[in-house]
């Protein structure tokens, strides 16, 4: 059996984008949807920061968050079938990938470069 606070982790954050993405089709930015998901499971953002990267969510928690995004009790104890990708990842996916075939050598690399850089700035912890 996987690891259960890796699985508790994976699935929070499958709620996490799952909340994200509607509220974005519902017209709201991107910018500020980590504190409004963290005011939802009426933690601290700090709290929800340390979740999605390393904290540990015990079982008072993990029934919180569960009552929070509407699931059954024990769901976020279970191994979650990922779900395929959602239309704003399949409209991303293919832009990117029209961009990477419509450029040369230097313009992959600029392209990977900049993901990189995204990815090492969302990793990096809130101040």
């Amino acid at each position: 059996m996987p690891n259960l606070t890796l699985v508790r982790r994976q699935n929070a954050l499958q709620l996490f984008q799952q909340f994200a993405e509607a509220r974005m089709r519902a017209g709201e930015p991107p910018k500020g949807l980590e504190q409004a998901f963290a005011q939802a499971l009426q933690v601290s953002p700090s709290m929800w920061s340390q979740i999605k990267s390393s904290r540990p969510i015990g079982d008072k928690l993990a029934r919180q968050i569960e009552a929070a995004c509407g699931q059954p009790g024990g769901w976020l104890d279970e191994l979650q079938e990922a779900p395929g990708l959602t239309a704003g990842e399949q409209q991303f996916v293919e832009l990117a990938l029209k961009a990477f075939r419509s450029t040369n050598a230097g313009g992959r690399k600029q392209l990977k470069m900049m993901l990189r850089q995204t990815l090492e700035a969302a990793s990096e912890p809130a101040a």
